[in-house]
């Protein structure tokens, strides 16, 4: 037995808050950890203690072993719970947590050091007699070799970096005159994010089920599995949604997948939760993917199928005692589904997007879960991972859980930040997806450039906002005044009373007018269409209205001046009225001017003043929130200036390039 009281969690975000409220359940103290940019942050408020541990880069802070363990001395914590991403799965870092008598709530470094390398790790599951995918993991690196390796092996072709996941390092290759490029690319994100460039090939099986099975270890030889988590709604090789049980998943075939990932677990001494992913064709034939040596993002969805707090036994196996459960002890009940919400613009390619959330309110209802580590007022920076919440439904059957995830999502109240919600929204709806029937192509198939463009607000939801926009001026202007009757709101002595207000729509720009009617409510001119609104009732961020009749229920901010946010059955929709508010920054797109579209830090900058660039052409690499984006001209003529300087922090808007357009 190694029995520890306190529990510090060296992670932030919605995972430290998840760790806390389980450590917390069982009586443990709680130590969080946090950098500058946290200072106010959910976690830190939620644990009985937190320590400061750095400037907000990663490197400074969440990622630097020695304050984290110097954070651990000085709090007395007794063990350290790494939670998912940062050190959770760094081998060093759990030696480190050891040789200073700290436990780790996880595997030993040497069951980390192994599955870490996929490499090295395929080689073992080959001897553990676990179905691979074929290919080449061999240690020379040369590009000679590995092309070689890729003709025999036969296209196409999966680039992957050998010490990382998340997508990064990885490229899909159809011939074999692009091989050369995806390995050079390959090498240098997975250096960059992983600090290795090793890759491995294999063979792409084209358009799999991503099913990954749960496991859990203890320290007495005991292994067992929790069922099977179906992850193939991806993009870029990133999850976004994921669901317990798998939907095409037989008793047959998960009783082989399970023997298989408990073969996996048991042939490296695993001790633990542990992840053990495969990749399932069209004919139910299964291959090794990859071990994930943590507590993974989705777990949520096993832990409502199951009944099981897997934190809480993450720290039972942690403190020597055994699982207390054999395998015909766990039984999979009902359906769960989560997606992931994310800071991000899904009409600009997913950028990432910062900003201060100005209203956050989660959605109640039977079987909803949100496990979540944001708060009103909070600044999402650039620093970290674009996730800010997870949102989880459960249902007796998938199409309730389905259901009961979509209306949660629409009756979440997020304003001030741009995510990806109307996304998960037409995930969910989609035919493919309420069939079971989703591979790791779906999104990449159904989701193109016109799907994903920006929405073009309706003449109903343009109205709607206009007459909000009316009102909470009009309860502004009356706040202010002296002896102001609400019986002479909205009426007026000289005739109707008109306000326009001018809202981008598409292309073009819209003229809206509201005018109070006597006999209540509004008369709203979209252009030259009429519509009648009237307002059923207003409280600080929700309305209900009829539209011509038509009844909405909808959710609402005003964040700033002459700015109005409206989220309307799930869409979330930006009004400025041009009237008041002044074109951004974002009108120097086009112009030559090459703005920042984010805060992060430029890695790289490839043209000096002088150069001739077309349109496309790669200026920069910006890293934000993990994630590298190009940076690419959208003129064509002669750079005039470069403000860039690789390796610089830069702020969103911050000019970047000037280029003099060729006519």
């Amino acid at each position: 037995m190694r029995n520890f009281n306190s529990i510090l969690v060296a992670n932030r975000g919605e995972i430290a808050v998840r760790v806390i409220k389980s450590a917390k359940s069982l009586g443990y103290r709680t130590i969080a950890v946090y950098s500058e940019a946290d200072a106010a942050a959910l976690h830190v408020r939620m644990a009985d203690e937190a320590v400061l541990i750095g400037p907000a880069p990663v490197q400074q802070s969440y990622l630097d072993m020695a304050k984290i363990l110097a954070a651990a001395k000085e709090a007395g914590a007794e063990a350290i719970h790494p939670g998912y991403g940062f050190l959770s799965e760094n081998a060093e870092f759990a030696r480190a947590c050891e040789a200073a008598g700290i436990v780790f709530i996880g595997p030993s470094a040497e069951a980390i050091d192994l599955m870490g390398n996929k490499a090295a790790a395929k080689r073992r599951m080959i001897a553990a007699k676990v179905p691979c995918v074929p290919g080449y993991e061999d240690p020379d690196q040369s590009d000679d070799t590995l092309i070689n390796a890729a003709k025999e092996i036969g296209f196409p072709i999966m680039v992957k970096a050998a010490a990382g996941g998340g997508g990064r390092g990885m490229r899909l290759v159809h011939e074999e005159k692009n091989l050369a490029g995806a390995l050079a690319s390959a090498r240098s994100e997975a250096l960059n994010a992983f600090g290795s460039e090793e890759l491995i090939l294999e063979k792409a099986i084209i358009e799999p089920r991503h099913v990954e099975v749960q496991v859990f270890a203890d320290s007495h030889g005991n292994v067992i599995h929790l069922g099977e988590r179906d992850c193939s709604v991806q993009r870029r090789h990133q999850k976004v949604v994921e669901e317990a049980p798998c939907p095409v998943m037989t008793p047959e075939l998960r009783e082989k997948m399970g023997a298989a990932a408990v073969e996996a677990a048991r042939s490296i001494n695993y001790r633990g939760a542990g992840t053990v992913e495969f990749l399932l064709d069209a004919g139910n034939n299964f291959y090794f993917l990859e071990m994930n040596t943590r507590l993974q993002v989705e777990h949520p969805v096993t832990e409502l199928v199951t009944g099981i707090d897997l934190v809480s036994l993450q720290i039972k196996v942690a403190q020597g005692e055994p699982l207390g459960m054999a395998q015909k002890d766990v039984a999979l009940q009902g359906h769960a589904i989560e997606v992931r919400l994310y800071a991000e613009d899904t009409t600009q390619d997913f950028l990432p997007c910062t900003g201060r959330i100005s209203r956050w309110q989660a959605a109640e209802g039977e079987g909803i879960r949100f496990d979540v580590g944001i708060d009103a007022g909070q600044e999402i920076s650039p620093f970290y991972d674009p996730m800010i919440a997870k949102v989880i439904a459960y249902g007796e059957s998938r199409e309730i859980a389905r259901h009961r995830l979509i209306e949660a999502l629409k009756n979440t109240v997020l304003f001030g930040l741009t995510t990806n919600r109307g996304f998960l929204i037409d995930i969910l709806n989609e035919e493919t997806f309420a069939r079971g029937e989703a591979t790791t192509a779906f999104i990449g198939e159904l989701f193109d450039e016109n799907r994903l463009a920006a929405k073009v607000p309706s003449d109903a939801e343009m109205a709607m906002a206009a007459v909000l926009f009316y009102q909470v001026e009009r309860d502004k202007a009356a706040s202010s005044a002296l002896f102001a009757s609400d019986q002479l709101m909205d009426w007026s002595s000289g005739g109707d009373l008109l306000t326009r207000y001018v809202f981008a729509a598409g292309d073009g720009k819209t003229d809206v007018t509201v005018s109070p009617r006597r006999e209540g409510g509004y008369k709203v001119m979209v252009g030259d269409t009429p519509l009648v609104v009237d307002v059923m009732g207003r409280s600080e961020n929700k309305a209900q209205l009829t539209v011509d009749g038509n009844r909405r229920r909808v959710h609402y901010d005003v964040p700033s001046e002459g700015v109005l946010e409206l989220t309307d059955d799930g869409k979330t929709l930006r009004f400025a009225n041009e009237i008041a508010v002044p074109l951004s920054a974002a009108g120097a797109a086009g112009s030559g001017q090459v703005i920042a579209p984010m805060h992060g830090t430029l890695l790289d900058v490839f043209v000096k003043a002088g150069d001739t660039v077309e349109v496309g052409t790669r200026l920069a690499v910006l890293e934000a929130m993990k994630m590298q984006h190009d940076i690419l001209a959208e003129v064509s003529g002669v750079v005039q200036n470069v403000i860039a300087t690789a390796a610089s922090q830069v702020s969103v808007d911050d000019l970047l390039f000037e280029i003099e357009a060729s006519e």
